[in-house]
């Protein structure tokens, strides 16, 4: 028994990718290695993010062309009434989502990030499915942000004078450096990208609430456009009706907007004082929720009509800045140049997030081999801490970019995203399922919240909460089929829905295939390998000690710490 006199259980289901039963504690290879856990020199990561690198990786996750372009496309369907709702109520569950994988990652930061959460205190199959999931989406999405590069450029140089071929070549060389040298480069060249895009979204905030307040060109706009045409907008029905459908539609773009926020829970193998930052980090997330998100979108609604025509042109623009309702904005206010500028950040958005992109499928699919989900090969690491073979076989899907050149294939392809999308919402509904399986285990085996070095503020009722809103809008992310034209959108319903027959696929075949079972909340096995993590972070924390004792703080970084890391 330990020291809150809680005993210290092994006995568990069995670990992924194993036939036979064995416990945490007993899944030990000839060189000591904890399944989820990596000590040794050859397969173990490099913990090289520091606390500002983790805090700005999570934040900058969330802030992408999903808020700058997607909005457009909500406030056209919808109007700003519907957004700023969605938006705002959609931050809250994500931020519960974080909450839930923070209380599991400051307990024990395992190597194999959520993937091992799953494995360890819910079901071996449910960590198969979304470690392989959750793979899947990232080798399809890392090729579609090379694209969208791509795309973004043909605003200055169109297609028919250079071939997008020649960008995503650059890019993805450049992507493949990144990742390449070390968590130490990736983690301070993100640290700088994600501090540029939040200058950007700052900027884009005090230029909106400048144009809404007349000071661009006279005509102060305030809330005149939520009183018409309307803060709700009818969608496909008219109505009272109507303008719940188009709410709802903006829920799911609210959703997909927001996936990627969880790749905190990736960099838990690779951070430095992980019970300290990730918890730090996920707080920090909810109040730039709703800095970023919620008054971004709430002033953009003030500043261009939901069914302007400039609205309705760059819907159809699709990637460049031309598709953003922020650029429509500063052309209605008639500010010149702007558009070429924030095309140039819309571009460094896109690249930051085909490089995160890359290092997530590349320690996603690091994660599954340490977890005994994939063959062992993809587990070694160079003298830099990089999972190389992990790295080199997600890297080598990314050439699917190519694909998009043609318009043949183009269609294709777009069907994979569409697939794949959907595997985001499932990641976020298996974190919080294992979450309450989690909590219950914790309460099974008498390890009180004061024994956690992080606990979420809603506890289990919020991730049940979470868990519920999740699955709704899984269930119902194309219900415009079932209301619109069957014979156009049944391709997009398909590829839509197929992501959840999938997943289940992947967990009940795993389960047949393994005989393997769910882990009981008295047997689950909250302790092996802790002990590793103990002396990793007291020795950390030592170090840190004597540092600051021979090196007295700078004036002014007290200051900082208190009054400006939350936004940087």
């Amino acid at each position: 028994m330990d020291r809150e006199g809680v005993s210290h259980r092994s006995t568990t289901s069995s670990p992924v990718g194993d036939k036979e039963k064995m416990s945490y504690a007993e899944a030990l290879e000839p060189h000591s290695h904890i399944r989820g856990i990596e000590t040794s020199a050859e397969t173990a990561l490099h913990r090289g993010l520091k606390a500002r690198h983790i805090t700005m990786i999570a934040i900058g996750g969330a802030i992408g062309t999903g808020l700058i372009i997607g909005t457009g496309k909500a406030l056209a369907q919808a109007g700003p009434g519907s957004i700023f709702v969605s938006y705002s109520i959609v931050g809250f569950v994500v931020y519960l989502v974080m909450a839930a994988l923070g209380e599991m990652a400051a307990w024990l930061p395992m190597s194999a990030g959520f993937t091992g959460y799953a494995s360890r205190f819910c079901d071996p199959s449910l960590g198969f499915a979304l470690g392989w999931s959750y793979w899947f989406k990232y080798i399809i999405v890392t090729p579609n942000q090379l694209t969208a590069a791509a795309l973004v450029i043909s605003y200055w140089l169109p297609r028919d004078r250079v071939n997008p071929g020649v960008w995503i070549t650059i890019f993805l060389v450049a992507i493949l450096c990144i990742n390449y040298f070390g968590i130490r480069f990736f983690g301070e060249f993100e640290f700088w990208l994600s501090s540029f895009k939040v200058v950007v979204i700052v900027g884009v905030i005090l230029l909106t609430l400048i144009i809404a307040a007349g000071g661009a060109d006279g005509d102060p706009r305030g809330f005149r456009y939520w009183r018409d045409p309307g803060a709700f907008a009818p969608y496909i029905a008219k109505g009272s009706w109507g303008q719940f459908l188009g709410f709802w539609s903006t829920m799911v773009n609210a959703t997909f907007a927001y996936l990627g926020t969880e790749l905190v829970g990736v960099t838990v193998g690779e951070a430095q004082n992980p019970r300290k930052t990730i918890p730090r980090a996920i707080r920090l997330t909810f109040y730039r929720i709703v800095f970023f998100y919620c008054i971004s979108i709430l002033l953009i609604g003030m500043c261009v009509r939901y069914d302007s025509k400039d609205l309705g042109f760059a819907n159809d623009s699709v990637t460049s800045a031309n598709a953003s309702p922020f650029v429509v904005a500063i052309t209605q206010a008639n500010i010149p140049v702007l558009p070429h500028i924030l095309n140039a950040c819309i571009l460094l958005f896109v690249f930051s997030a085909a490089n995160s992109d890359l290092y997530i499928a590349s320690r996603t699919l690091y994660g599954l081999s340490s977890d005994g989900a994939a063959p062992s090969i993809f587990r070694r690491t160079n003298a830099n801490g990089v999972p190389l073979y992990s790295l080199g076989t997600s890297a080598a899907f990314a050439l699917l970019a190519y694909l998009n050149v043609s318009d043949d294939s183009k269609a294709v392809f777009s069907y994979f995203v569409n697939l794949t999308t959907i595997f985001g919402l499932m990641t976020w509904i298996s974190i919080l399922v294992t979450h309450i399986w989690f909590v219950r285990a914790r309460r099974a085996q008498n390890l009180p919240d004061s024994a956690m070095p992080y606990t979420a503020p809603l506890g289990i009722w919020g991730s049940y909460g979470a868990l519920f809103m999740c699955c709704l809008i899984a269930l119902t992310k194309n219900y415009d089929v079932f209301v619109g034209d069957w014979s156009k959108k049944y391709p997009t319903f398909i590829t839509g829905y197929l992501g959840i027959p999938l997943y289940l696929i992947l967990i009940f075949g795993h389960k047949i295939w393994t005989k393997s079972k769910g882990v009981r909340a008295h047997e689950c096995d909250f302790y092996t390998g802790k002990d590793i993590i103990d002396r990793e972070e007291e020795e950390f924390l030592a170090a840190q000690a004597a540092e600051k004792a021979s090196k007295p703080e700078k004036p002014g970084a007290r200051f900082y710490r208190r009054f400006v890391s939350w936004l940087f």
